[in-house]
């Protein structure tokens, strides 16, 4: 390996140098300060207000706060509704603006200029329900379980305490306990809902500004929506019970009252629940993904009929971060109805298709992206995501995806690109309109974080090294533009099932894009072909059949910019429009329509609510989002299509022969063999010294959990000289 220098500094930017902390101006500075610790103050209110309402002193206050606010227009609905949802909608007004005025320096060259552990990349549990879960992850889930147990155990020893001294008997102390407990668990599963909903929104400013990516979030969804759904199965489960011992079940499960809770719109919330989460179950998601889809879309019946059940005001616990999911669905839907031109594709003969697709110079992502992909010719309804295999630098108007063909979908899509591979050329044109596809996206972190490491592993399985292709052309570009602090040591290990995959190397022409790569940089690609014991006949030479060559194609049909990682100012805009509107929009319905005519149903003013939430997502955010195109569709305009940023990007037919200039000339192969973690790691730590060490691992979950467990193992091991492994994922598993 190279020798290192551990002062050099670890983050480079493309096109904005980080101000050192000295340099910055001091009200810059104490602004960020300010604008971070109102945040932090917010949410530590918020989250204590939580776990304090199940005791005597927080009811008592939530009675006093209910009583000195309800003389407002929006009753007791607001009172509950400013002090339970507003602080997560504060939260992301206030990110907006942290994300737009100062996400450029949420993280600073001198992070991690020095070796130390970081609870966020240090994994704790590698194997097991959770998957790879870090000490930053494994406290959160810890948090969460012990305000489960906390307020059960609380409200348990206050329903005890307040009917011992009733003159009931012993089965009616038991059923109204029974009751009482199911009326809390539901209370408790509103708050899991809530933040139930917050990583799920793909494009939430919120995970921008934690810098969290969806495809990580999707991993709390998943943990939340286990225990949400446990919660709420749990509360139905007793007032089962108790109706039925009580001998009233039918009765009460079909009871739809206009005062008080409606049990019927209950049981079909929960009954829709109860669908989306037996068919999320891993063994059944993984069979049958394409139910699991589907079945998934009931979360609108079962949000509107648990407004439906509970009524305007007790749903107010759990609105604001299901507004915030509102904001992000509506503008994805707004982003999907765009069709992009497909540039060019390729069918290779590993079973793999590689699509290029045309995107405006104004659409910025990171290397480690990823795209939720739509071809209608396949289906209108399914949306599949994928990883971004082209760096940012290879052009302002296109990337491009890699797919593995595994299945149904995939299968057709490269049949259909066989198909135009087959027709004459002059018919090429006309066959480009075979493909229309739509995107969603680009999705990722809100900052390039594998600059951050002046000394990077990157671990891949199969097509799992289709990420690191973008963070290899990146920092070969880095590397050729002379910028000092990209990475400077690059370890790649590969595991292949035949040698047929090695061919997708050639999606990265590192000879076009730094000749002389390895006078500046360290790299090295260890691969490994598990299923053949020997090189194949043809050494190494794969035929790349094309399907649609390179294009110079018009602007014409581009990505939409209207995505939750696009343009923060216009994104902060829409966010703040939209929650000033809805809270406008139920204040008028109060006024003029609920208090003028007596409106008392519970249910159909949670209906109202519920209303009033898309309405003004739809109308008035929609009016932001129209004169956000309108501004991108003139800015994009305003930027000219270049024949030199096209030839960035070249599909060579073959892999080459020149050992000296491509990554062939770096890579090792090793035939009939698994890598040796153990081996790999060992040897690494004893050559690099004390240094930090970013590992980013995309493949399946045996993979991540086996290079989670020997990053766990050199870091506990706790030598002084050697290196502390940071342990990240970029696999994306739904």
């Amino acid at each position: 390996m190279a020798e290192l220098s551990a002062l050099v500094p670890l983050l480079a930017d493309r096109k904005l140098e980080f101000d050192n902390s000295n340099n910055r101006p001091i009200l810059q500075t104490l602004a960020k300060l300010v604008f971070k610790s109102l945040i932090w103050v917010v949410f530590t209110v918020w989250v204590a207000t939580i776990f304090s309402l199940p005791t005597e002193f927080g009811q008592k206050l939530l009675s006093k706060w209910i009583r000195t606010t309800q003389g407002s227009i929006f009753g007791v609905t607001g009172s509950i509704f400013l002090g339970f949802s507003a602080p997560i909608l504060a939260i992301a007004i206030l990110a907006c603006i942290y994300v737009a005025f100062f996400s450029r320096e949420n993280l600073k060259r001198n992070n991690y200029k020095f070796p130390r552990y970081r609870l966020w990349t240090f994994p704790v549990l590698v194997s097991g329900p959770f998957g790879v879960v870090s000490a930053a992850e494994l406290i959160g889930i810890v948090i969460f379980s012990a305000y489960v147990l906390w307020s059960l155990a609380a409200y348990v020893v206050q329903i005890d305490s307040s009917i011992e001294g009733d003159s009931l008997t012993l089965k009616e102390k038991s059923l109204l306990m029974l009751e009482i407990i199911g009326l809390r668990l539901g209370l408790i599963g509103l708050f899991c809902l809530a933040f139930l909903f917050l990583p799920i929104a793909r494009g939430s400013i919120l995970l921008r500004m934690t810098d969290i990516p969806f495809e990580q979030a999707t991993r709390y969804h998943v943990w939340l929506g286990h225990l949400t759904m446990a919660i709420f199965t749990f509360h139905g489960l007793f007032y089962v019970i108790a109706w039925a011992i009580q001998g009233r079940l039918l009765q009460q499960i079909l009871e739809w009252k206009d005062i008080g809770v409606a049990n019927l719109p209950g049981v079909i919330s929960l009954f829709a629940g109860l669908l989306m989460w037996v068919t999320s179950l891993r063994p059944v998601r993984r069979a049958y993904f394409e139910v699991f889809f589907y079945i998934h879309q009931l979360y609108v019946i079962f949000v509107v009929f648990l407004a439906l059940h509970v009524g305007d005001f007790i749903f107010s616990f759990a609105a604001g971060a299901i507004f915030l999911f509102i904001l992000d669905r509506f503008l994805r839907f707004c982003q999907s109805r765009t069709t992009v031109d497909v540039v060019s594709a390729a069918c290779r003969p590993c079973g793999t298709v590689e699509l290029i697709l045309s995107k405006p110079p104004r659409l910025h992502y990171n290397a480690l992206s990823f795209i939720f992909l739509q071809v209608r010719e396949l289906s209108w309804l399914q949306w599949h995501p994928f990883s971004v295999s082209s760096s940012p630098l290879d052009g302002k108007h296109h990337l491009s995806i890699l797919i593995k063909v595994l299945g149904k979908w995939t299968e057709k899509l490269r049949d259909i690109i066989n198909s135009v591979s087959d027709n004459h050329q002059n018919d090429l044109s006309s066959k480009l309109k075979l493909i229309t596809v739509s995107v969603e996206g680009p999705y990722g972190h809100e900052v390039p974080y594998h600059l951050m490491y002046e000394n990077l592993i990157l671990v891949a399985g199969g097509i799992g090294v289709s990420p690191f292709f973008a963070i290899l052309s990146d920092i070969l570009h880095l590397s050729s533009e002379g910028k000092s602090c990209s990475p400077k040591n690059i370890l790649v290990i590969w595991a292949v099932k035949k040698s047929m995959e090695l061919s997708l190397l050639s999606t990265v022409d590192a000879q076009s894009i730094c000749p002389s790569f390895s006078d500046k940089l360290h790299l090295e690609i260890q691969t490994y072909v598990t299923q053949e014991s020997e090189p194949p006949l043809e050494d190494g030479r794969f035929n790349e059949k094309m399907g649609y060559p390179p294009l110079l194609i018009s602007s014409s049909n581009l990505m939409s910019c209207l995505v939750g990682t696009g343009h923060k100012v216009w994104a902060g805009i829409y966010v703040l429009v939209s929650t000033i509107g809805f809270i406008v929009f139920y204040g008028l319905l109060e006024l003029y329509y609920i208090k003028p005519f007596q409106v008392v149903a519970w249910w159909y003013r949670g209906l109202l609510f519920t209303l009033c939430m898309v309405a003004s997502v739809v109308l008035l955010g929609a009016i932001v989002i129209f004169f956000w195109n309108k501004w991108e569709m003139k800015s994009s305009s305003n930027d000219s299509w270049t024949a030199n940023d096209n030839e960035k990007k070249n599909h060579n037919i073959f892999v080459t022969d020149d050992k000296k200039e491509n990554l062939t000339s770096v890579q090792t192969i090793q035939y009939g063999t698994r890598p040796d973690f153990r081996a790999i790691f060992s040897s690494y730590a004893e050559q690099m010294g004390h240094i930090n060490v970013g590992v980013i691992v995309c493949g399946p979950p045996g993979l991540q959990s086996s290079v989670a467990r020997e990053c766990r193992y050199q870091n506990i091991r706790g030598k002084w000289n050697h290196p502390i492994f940071h342990f990240n994922s970029q696999s994306f598993d739904l």
